[in-house]
């Protein structure tokens, strides 16, 4: 049994993905690899645990809704980037912050479907009866 990513876990992490994204690749002071890794690690953590939400959120509504298709979309996606076999310590810099701005980036198309699931799973269900 997966764990529901926590609302103190989400916002941790949304801040370190606007950190991560604020990274410019092509200077010359990138970030140190520990950083970036361990960054790099938490994104795939909770990635995981909000790919599982997003698919369960998913049962409920139709597969080939707009919501439907974006969150396959995002969730194909996680499936390959999720499962990416760690960087070495030694990795170098650059190649560590693009591993940490890649899975931001992701973790930014699972968070938006999400929403967007859930946006269709309130429009969908039926309006409860008046008496």
């Amino acid at each position: 049994m997966t764990r529901a990513p926590v609302e103190d876990d989400k916002d941790e992490v949304l801040a370190l993905v606007a950190t991560a994204l604020s990274w410019d690749l092509n200077g010359h002071v990138l970030p140190a690899v520990d950083v970036a890794l361990g960054m790099a690690e938490s994104f795939s953590r909770y990635g995981r645990d909000i790919a599982d939400e997003l698919r369960t959120q998913c049962l409920n509504i139709s597969a080939d809704s707009w919501a439907g298709l974006g969150a396959q979309a995002a969730l194909g996606e996680a499936a390959r980037r999720l499962n990416l076999r760690r960087l070495a310590p030694t990795a170098a810099p650059r190649s560590a912050a693009h591993r940490a701005q890649d899975l931001a980036r992701l973790i930014q198309a699972l968070t938006r479907a999400t929403g967007q699931v859930s946006e269709e799973r309130a429009r969908s269900s039926p309006a409860p009866l008046r008496r």
